[in-house]
């Protein structure tokens, strides 16, 4: 299968590592490629190793905010950057997992950061997050995802520079 065939916005659910003991805590971590948010999922790597826990890394796809106005053939090499991406950060998640022997659900997901992320901890009952925070100049007036995870309440959310 080329990367050209693997579709983008399909969700997928990997396991690697050992199984997860059945009262294991489960920490979330939303991952993007950037270096922040693989220091966050490096961080919660060693805290699932430290506390026994299992780990959820969730990678977001997304279109860029100008997806709707590029052309076809823009659109087409950020589906292949992204179907690379994924595949990047599916096989440094595998070997991690194996190497630590941490359980690891990969999850893959299309849509809106935040609410992916949210409904993502919810679903798998996640007793903390961890992002990395963001870089943009942008989010200091609308908001990151980090900023938009803790204000929901729902679960601690720890925030990696």
């Amino acid at each position: 299968m080329s990367g050209t065939d693997v579709n983008v916005f399909e969700s997928t659910v990997d396991s690697y590592g050992p199984r997860p003991e059945p009262a294991a805590r489960t920490i979330l971590a939303g991952v993007d490629g950037s270096d922040t948010a693989m220091r966050a999922a490096a961080f919660a790597f060693g805290m699932a190793r430290r506390q026994g826990a299992r780990l959820v890394v969730t990678f977001v796809a997304c279109h860029s905010s100008l997806a709707a106005l590029s052309p076809a053939v823009a659109s087409v090499l950020e589906h292949e950057a992204t179907v690379r991406l994924h595949a990047e950060l599916r096989d440094q998640i595998r070997s991690a997992a194996e190497e630590l022997d941490v359980p690891v659900t990969f999850v893959k997901t299309f849509g809106d950061p935040y609410t992916t992320l949210r409904d993502s901890a919810d679903q798998c009952q996640a007793d903390m997050v961890v992002v990395g925070a963001s870089r943009q100049a942008g989010h200091r007036f609308a908001g990151s995802v980090a900023t938009r995870l803790i204000r929901s309440g729902h679960w601690p959310v720890l925030v990696i520079p």
